[in-house]
């Protein structure tokens, strides 16, 4: 039985107005694309929940989709601020909880374990303690010092963007390792973009790094480039300059919005959307091949 479907579809199935949604994802492999399908499709009113918010949750809190955001740290990465989520916060127009790294990533791992909440060693971080009611200290059980607690975080859907998979949705990532394999166990449902979809052998074949198995993935879609302007280990570079750029888009909501306009409503998918980037920026973000040694897992 087979997981795929288009991106299109998949978010019309399987994401509706008023969910949490995750977008995984750290420096590499975030899942624009679905971003975009969401914008798209006028998602409204949902939690944006992610560490570390990349351009993608500008792009859809300008969209409007967004009554409320949960992160840790908040930025465009390298340049400065996130223009857009960063006004809408100051004028009170969005909710929001802020936690630090790995406070959101223990929220995600108590979530994955079914837990009700987990525990943390102390951190620097004590004026987040002051303005988020759900950073909690309790004694330790066994006398030693106080720890932090923070609740589990189990998001209605997580979208995790993948080098490749397998049309039941075994994934394979390679790279910088984010949060991906914890945030897919947390939540409820699972879409899963993929530069490649495989054969189920080549999955097998390197078991290793299946870091998300298909048995927690609801939709698979093949959607190459899904991740620009970030990148993908092996597919693609970094478009430093379309994030230096963001930052002048991004001094107004009407030029955030006229972007979108262009990028993400005039065009129907992610594939009109690359060739819309032109050969220019094809090339620039090419990566020369660097392949790993061969492991050899034996016969048994």
């Amino acid at each position: 039985m087979t997981k795929l479907m288009s991106l299109s579809d998949a978010i019309a199935r399987y994401v509706n107005d008023g969910d949490t949604v995750y977008a995984a994802g750290f420096t590499h492999l975030i899942p624009f694309a679905a971003g975009h399908e969401i914008i798209r499709q006028g998602k409204k009113n949902l939690t944006l929940a992610r560490a570390t918010p990349d351009l993608i949750y500008d792009q859809m809190v300008a969209a409007g989709c967004a009554r409320k955001v949960i992160f840790s740290y908040m930025g465009n990465p390298g340049v400065g601020s996130l223009r857009i989520v960063r006004s809408a916060i100051e004028k009170g127009e969005l909710e929001w909880e802020e936690y630090s790294h790995f406070g959101m990533i223990t929220r995600l791992q108590a979530g994955a374990a079914g837990l009700p909440f987990l525990p943390m060693n102390q951190t620097g971080a004590t004026d987040l303690e002051r303005v988020n009611p759900n950073i909690k200290r309790i004694p330790d059980p066994y006398g030693g010092k106080d720890v932090i607690v923070v609740p589990a975080l189990n998001p209605d859907v997580a979208i995790v963007h993948v080098q490749r998979a397998d049309a039941n949705g075994n994934a394979h990532l390679w790279g910088i390792i984010g949060e991906q394999k914890e945030a897919a166990f947390a939540a409820k449902k699972v879409i899963v973009t993929a530069e490649e979809i495989v054969d189920e052998s080549v999955i097998r074949s390197d078991p290793n790094r299946t870091m998300i198995p298909g048995i927690v993935v609801s939709a698979v879609c093949h959607v190459p480039f899904a991740c620009h302007p970030s990148y993908a280990q092996g597919y693609y570079d970094r478009d430093n300059e379309f994030y230096l750029a963001w930052d002048k888009i991004s001094e107004s909501l009407e030029g955030v919005r006229a972007w979108l306009d262009e990028w993400v409503f005039g065009v129907k998918d992610r594939a009109e959307y690359w060739q819309k980037l032109g050969s220019e920026t094809h090339e620039r973000l090419k990566v020369e091949a660097r392949y790993s040694e061969r492991v050899n897992y034996g016969r048994y």
